[in-house]
């Protein structure tokens, strides 16, 4: 019997998982029979969202984690394995962004701020998911996918976010090299590039009636996309069924970057 899409008996680890994309896709591998890991730096957040995946049945953990500090992400990584005794499938999600009013205003500790936790974090949380699989390979236990959460921004001018999509150009670089290097472990790594998706992040902009009337009237299904609607591409990366994709970048926009 075909079950690629069966979870059952894995582990899957979200950052910022919590709320917005993260939740929805941690909601969708706990459904298809993942146990779960999410990190986050907001502890109430973190106490709904562990309530809630709860529901489906699953192991389920939580913890306080700010992925710009590389000693934090080492230590918080080796417990969450130490508790759930493997992780089979990474999303580094976790990210932030600025409201720059210009190009000319990017700078300070704000700039440096979204750095650590857009580029450097998905480093670190990348590289030490990586050492984990690579050393179950090595013990005869192979395999493990890699996702981090990009942004179509990354192949896309965008005014007054030169920052945030600078760092979303460059963890496509950095699966890429993953790819190459990890899949003699049976590692694979991809990116997924989500366009304009109704979020916390989101929130100024879904409010904004001339952004509505200029950029969403211009997504070919007509509207904002949800968090829940990255949980198939979650479940298939984690999955079976994608044992021969890596090293991709894949664009979930509603078809914006097409049209």
């Amino acid at each position: 019997m075909y079950q690629p899409f069966d979870l059952t008996g894995r582990v899957a680890l979200i950052t910022g998982g919590n709320g917005g994309i993260g939740l929805g896709m941690a909601e969708a591998l706990a459904q298809a029979g993942a146990d779960v890991a999410i990190w986050g730096t907001n502890a109430e957040k973190n106490a709904r969202a562990e309530e809630r995946l709860r529901s489906y049945g699953r192991r389920v953990i939580s913890r306080i984690v700010d992925v710009s500090q590389e000693d934090v992400v080492s230590a918080a990584m080796a417990e969450t394995i130490g508790t759930m005794g493997r992780i089979d499938a990474c999303f580094a999600n976790a990210g932030a962004s600025n409201a720059w009013k210009s190009f000319l205003d990017i700078g300070g500790k704000a700039y440096r701020r979204l750095m650590a936790i857009n580029l450097d974090g998905a480093i670190w949380t990348a590289r030490e998911a990586c050492r984990h699989m690579k050393e179950r390979a090595e013990n005869g236990d192979p395999g493990g996918s890699i996702v981090i959460v990009s942004s179509m921004g990354a192949r896309f001018g965008a005014p007054r976010n030169q920052d945030y999509t600078a760092t979303k150009a460059a963890v496509t670089a950095v699966v890429r090299g993953i790819a190459v290097e990890f899949a003699r472990y049976g590692v694979r790594a991809n990116s997924i590039l989500p366009g304009w998706v109704a979020s916390e992040m989101t929130k100024p902009l879904q409010a904004n009636e001339q952004f509505s009337q200029r950029a969403i009237a211009r997504v070919p299904v007509r509207r904002w996309g949800q968090p829940e609607e990255f949980g198939g591409i979650a479940v298939y990366l984690a999955s079976s069924a994608s044992s021969f994709h890596t090293g991709d970048e894949i664009l979930v926009d509603g078809g914006y970057s097409c049209f």
